[in-house]
């Protein structure tokens, strides 16, 4: 599966501050580290995004936003966010740092 390179081009632009990113293929599409833990990642044209599992279901609420899911099975805290949603970079960048939070924050 191919990934949208425009939009990990620009989460590297949001990340681009850190020095403990590093990014990973994996899933057909790119995840990126922070700190050793998966934060956010590209799926097709989706952004894939870890947040904590209680926020998940309101988040899922915000328009374009849907459960992550793998081979049918949901993924606890992951979310995929549709293009219209990441269409702003403020919006992206708000994606992004969710993602940023929740792996720096997992032990």
């Amino acid at each position: 599966m191919a990934f949208d390179e425009g939009l990990a081009e620009r989460i590297r632009a949001v990340l681009d501050a850190r020095a403990d990113v590093d990014e990973r293929r994996m899933f057909g599409g790119i995840c990126f580290l922070v700190a050793g833990k998966m934060a956010c990642g590209v799926m097709g044209d989706d952004l894939l995004v870890r947040v904590e599992p209680t926020h998940a279901a309101a988040l899922e609420s915000s328009p374009g936003v849907r459960r992550a899911d793998m081979q049918g099975r949901p993924m606890k805290g992951w979310l995929l966010v549709a293009p219209e949603a990441t269409a702003d970079d403020g919006d992206l960048g708000n994606w992004v740092r969710r993602g940023e939070a929740r792996a720096s924050a997992v032990s």
